[in-house]
């Protein structure tokens, strides 16, 4: 069972009386520039990857102790 055509109007009908097509603009526009970035920051990503050499890890033996002079807290919420 699928969605027929006048399906799909009616549904995009109905969108557009809830939400109205300046809300839907802003949304399609906002939406669009979200997935440009991820684009681009996957881009940027592959690039840097590529170029740089991955440097050596280096293992750390023993964790460093805490300073002394921080202090430890518990928030709570108020009822």
């Amino acid at each position: 069972m699928g969605l027929s055509t006048t399906h799909l109007i009616i549904f995009l009908v109905i969108i557009i009386v809830i939400f109205g097509t300046k809300k839907l603009r802003n949304i399609g526009s906002d939406l669009g520039g979200a997935v440009k970035g991820f684009k681009d920051g996957m881009k940027d990503a592959t690039a840097e990857k590529s170029a740089e050499p991955s440097a050596p890890v280096q293992q750390v033996t023993g964790a460093p102790a805490a300073p002394k002079d921080t202090i430890d807290v518990e928030a709570k919420s108020k009822v």
